[in-house]
């Protein structure tokens, strides 16, 4: 082939060049930063622990059980768990219903108990900065309802993330979390919600990738290695 018959794919790989580069040094950086952190920091697992052991035996456990699944809707299982120093019941049907060990329901924990069980669960020194009850929580914890969001004032915002009617902790997110969810956005170009990973903007640009990268091998015909050699060696 001649060099004029490159003429259109050097104009074609020349504009996607254009088009594509800043998406192209995101997927770059993106992959480079979210290989670098490890996924167990991103979770948080060295901030916080996500339960905690049960002080409680069975017999501490006086409800009836069998009544208790009774009085849940589309029961499905029970949980023996604590909050502090209570006993607690998770029931999961449709929703979780919670009770206390005789099988009274779960008192609705103050923002005292809230504070005491995130400095359980925390494995920092740091104090709390601040806490929170949101009638709906942000994207980072999935918009949930009802949950207390406690900050704690460490160098990566450790924040905490319990449920309003249990004082369970729901998740851990951190300043880490949040650096690795926004090279995540750029990555998955998802710039909403951040979870669509078959996005068409994604698609389009994955496959202008594609061409713009046989675009340039194909470039590389017009001046092979093996014919520089053939002719230097002239």
């Amino acid at each position: 082939m001649n060099k004029s018959s490159f003429k259109p794919i050097r104009k074609f790989h020349k504009l996607a060049g254009y088009l594509l580069a800043l998406q192209l040094f995101a997927w770059l950086l993106g992959g480079l930063v979210m290989s670098a952190i490890p996924l167990d920091m991103v979770h948080g697992k060295h901030l916080a622990k996500r339960t905690l052991d049960n002080p409680f035996t069975y017999v501490d456990y006086t409800a009836n059980l069998n009544q208790l699944a009774d009085r849940v809707a589309g029961f499905n299982s029970l949980t023996l768990s604590h909050f502090l120093d209570q006993p607690m019941i998770i029931a999961t049907g449709t929703e979780r219903t919670y009770f206390t060990a005789t099988g009274a329901p779960f008192p609705a924990p103050s923002e005292a108990q809230i504070r005491a069980n995130a400095r359980a669960h925390f494995l920092g020194d740091s104090p709390i900065d601040s806490a929170h009850l949101l009638v709906q929580g942000p994207r980072e914890v999935q918009y949930r309802p009802r949950v207390w969001q406690v900050t704690f004032a460490d160098t990566l915002s450790t924040t905490l993330y319990l449920d309003a009617h249990s004082g369970q902790v729901i998740t851990v997110r951190s300043s880490l979390w949040r650096i690795f969810d926004f090279f995540w956005m750029l990555h998955i170009m998802d710039y909403d919600e951040r979870d669509d990973f078959n996005n068409p903007l994604l698609i389009t640009f994955a496959a202008s990738s594609v061409a713009f990268c046989l675009s340039g091998m194909l470039l590389l015909l017009q001046s092979p290695p093996w014919r520089r050699r053939r002719q230097q060696g002239r």
